[in-house]
């Protein structure tokens, strides 16, 4: 089963073509007109091991966040229509990953319950012209679009850059963990009510 997904988007605000593979290698292809978000991306699908080619462009004149948002959006369709039933996968995925100083915690559940807690309090949060912040915007667009539930915490950390990096790859392995298959489940729902 090819656990693969095409998204297309286009609003008066941003224009976004996503191709997605759930079991790639972490080859990508990405041009978002926002550096930040192209290593965010580039090194989530690195450390997720999933192929990810992305061409966005939005009104970054204004800022950021329209651009950054619908790119949530369109990861979390993909992410959604590539699991398809969810049939035998783990479901539950966590990681805490250090960067540096900063040491991030992710648990999800591809629950199809859409949830994001999100616990990162930052004293600065530019990196560059690139607002940290807009991260979280990211990953609730992408919750409520995939139907997951994830809780994000900063167990430490001050540098904005490093805050995200360890984020993004923490959430890059809870969800490669979540969507591996569970041999014993013998490909059925991974849940007591036989259906996510």
């Amino acid at each position: 089963m090819e656990r693969k997904a095409s998204i297309h988007r286009k609003t008066k605000e941003t224009e976004i073509r996503l191709e997605f593979n759930l079991d790639g290698t972490g080859g990508t292809e990405i041009k978002t007109a926002i550096p930040f978000m192209d290593h965010m991306l580039t090194l989530m699908a690195a450390h997720g091991f999933m192929d990810l080619k992305i061409t966005a462009s939005g009104d970054t004149e204004v800022d950021d966040h329209h651009t950054v948002e619908d790119l949530g959006i369109c990861l979390g369709k993909a992410i959604h229509d590539a699991l398809g039933k969810r049939e035998g996968i783990r479901r539950y995925g966590h990681a805490v990953v250090p960067m540096d100083e900063a040491l991030a915690r992710i648990a999800l559940d591809i629950s199809n319950r859409p949830f994001l807690a999100y616990r990162v309090a930052l004293k600065e949060s530019k990196t560059g012209s690139f607002d940290v912040n807009l991260v979280r915007e990211f990953f609730r667009a992408l919750v409520v679009h995939s139907g997951i539930t994830m809780h994000v915490d900063l167990v430490s950390g001050d540098d904005p850059h490093h805050v995200a990096e360890s984020v993004f790859k923490s959430f890059a392995r809870a969800l490669d963990q979540a969507t591996s298959f569970e041999p014993r489940l013998g490909g059925a729902v991974p849940s007591t009510k036989g259906l996510l």
